[in-house]
Parts: structure tokens; C-alpha cells; sequence
């Protein structure tokens, strides 16, 4: 169903499309490498074409969209090379959150908490895993209380959760030993650990990576 301008309503509009978009890309509902164009989006929308242009322009910002000269934006591809990327830029920014954390014994609520709703789920892979499990990891960036450090770990969120999508969409990865693999992180923070929860994590996230890149191989 088309959504109209009016019902988005003025104010903030062009975040709304950005939002909305941003969901059907990450559901998968617009394919990678299919092309999004102001014409389409403002149709899809209801909204003028500007707003649509800088809908798109937002999600090309975040890495969600790519756009080369003379072509129109599209949903970026997930490639081998992609993730790896993306994986080793969340390792070095969560590695040093945790040896911080670690330092002051500080385990954040909100990761326990997100936690708690992946040891919650049945055993076995599933796509429900995907939200708890990005807010596990962004509550600890969150914890620094770094405003600086925050946006720099955001700048790749959209690359982060698209690949994390993929990975539960294959059925790669067990809800509970992700979440054991988090109890053991919390658990060296909370006895000052910092090595020992930043190899748990660099485990955790390889463990992804080369299972994503394997799966990427065969299709």
C-alpha cells in the first residue's frame, strides 16, 4: 500500500522514506543490486522527488545503497570481501570496548538484558536473533559514553546488520551459543579480563565471518 506524503507528515519526511526503505532492505524485500530510483521511491512513498532524493542519498551515506557515475542508486552486494571488511572494522571497535569495560569492571545493563532475549529463544539457528544480538554489541560501545566513538561505530550499523541478516537468513549460527558466547564476554569484563573478552569476541566474530564467506562461496 502507497503511503502518502501527508501521512508521513512534512516534518521529517525525508527520515521516514529513509526508515522505510531501510527496513525493506534489511527484510530483504529490495534485493541486492536491484535500482532505486527518486522516481520510483517518490512513487512507492508518495512523496516529491526531493525527499526521495534525499532518502537515497541518506542510505548511500550509510552503506546501505551504492551509486557509481550515470547509474542509479542500488542495494550493495554482499560479497566476501564486504564482510570481512565489515567484521574486522566491528572487532577492533568492540575489542577495545571491552578491555575498557574490563578495566572498570563495568558490565552494561542493556547487554545483559538484550542477552537475556537471545538465552530466551529455542535452541537453533533463527532470524529473530538478529535485533538483541546487534543490540548486545552496540551497548558496548554504548557503555564508553563516548559520543565520538558512538557515531563512528553507527557509520557502519547498516553494513553490520545486513550482514548479520544474511547470516541468520542461512541459518548459520545457534541462538543459544551466541548468547553463550556473550555470557562469557560479560563474565571476563566483570572479572577485569579484558584479553580474555576481547579474544571471546574476536572467536564470536570470526566464527560469523568465515561461516557468511563460506556460504557466499557456494552460491
Amino acid at each position: 500500500m502507497m503511503t502518502t506524503e501527508a501521512a508521513l507528515g512534512i516534518v521529517g519526511v525525508v527520515d521516514a522514506v529513509t526508515a522505510q526503505l531501510r527496513t525493506r532492505i534489511l527484510g530483504g524485500e529490495i534485493r541486492s543490486g536491484v535500482p532505486l530510483t527518486e522516481a520510483a521511491v517518490s512513487q512507492m512513498f508518495g512523496v516529491a522527488r526531493p525527499s526521495a532524493k534525499a532518502a537515497i542519498e541518506q542510505l548511500v551515506a550509510s552503506g546501505l545503497l551504492e551509486r557509481t557515475a550515470h547509474r542509479s542508486a542500488r542495494v550493495v552486494g554482499i560479497d566476501p570481501e564486504t564482510v570481512r571488511d565489515v567484521y574486522r572494522t566491528r572487532t577492533r571497535l568492540e575489542s577495545a570496548a571491552l578491555r575498557e569495560l574490563a578495566a572498570r569492571r563495568a558490565v552494561p545493563a542493556a547487554a545483559a538484558a538484550a542477552n537475556a532475549e537471545i538465552l530466551a529463544m529455542g535452541p537453533g539457528p533463527d532470524p529473530a536473533t538478529v535485533d538483541p544480538d546487534l543490540r548486545f554489541h552496540t551497548a558496548l560501545i554504548d557503555a564508553l559514553d563516548s559520543e565520538r566513538t558512538g557515531r563512528m561505530y553507527r557509520s557502519v550499523l547498516d553494513e553490520v546488520r545486513l550482514c548479520m541478516a544474511q547470516v541468520q537468513d542461512r541459518r548459520l549460527l545457534d541462538a543459544a551459543a551466541i548468547a553463550a558466547q556473550h555470557a562469557e564476554m560479560l563474565a571476563a569484563v566483570a572479572a577485569g579480563e579484558g584479553q580474555r573478552a576481547a579474544e571471546v569476541l574476536e572467536a564470536h566474530l570470526s566464527s560469523a565471518e568465515v561461516r557468511l564467506v563460506e556460504a557466499l562461496g557456494t552460491e
